[in-house]
């Protein structure tokens, strides 16, 4: 489905619960197609199952799955989109830490742009096929 990086500066959870909203996002998962069962996303993973349950529960909460009983977890019929103001939020928090790293390397607005856009267009492709 995705990567986490257990050496990155965000927590394993945050990781997979944006992992699932991506592939949603992306069309790579579906209004009601079912999501793997808690053991096999953290088996697939190699996390511990109380982690991705944490996140099902998150995601359900939110209104991004469902749990039909005694059927498993799905994305929900019309999942939940981060309010405007989550979205802008994140998206700043990475622009920044981007950003960051751009200046530090000593590339230009326009390279890490283009760089930027080369990421997003690879991640995108590389979640569409794994989907």
């Amino acid at each position: 489905m995705f990567d986490i990086n257990p050496s990155a500066a965000s927590p394993i959870w945050l990781q997979i619960e944006e992992g699932i909203r991506r592939m949603i996002s992306l069309g790579a998962l579906k209004p009601a197609d079912p999501v793997p069962s808690v053991r096999d996303l953290a088996r697939t993973l190699r996390v511990n199952p109380n982690t991705v349950a944490r996140v099902y529960q998150r995601l359900t909460e939110a209104g991004v799955l469902v749990v039909r009983r005694g059927e498993g977890t799905y994305v929900a019929d019309v999942p939940q989109q981060p309010k405007k103001s989550e979205k802008h939020e994140k998206l700043r928090d990475g622009a920044t830490a981007y950003a960051g790293t751009a200046l530090a390397v000593g590339a230009g607005v326009d390279e890490a742009a283009a760089e930027l856009e080369r990421s997003y267009d690879r991640l995108s492709r590389e979640l569409r096929r794994k989907a």
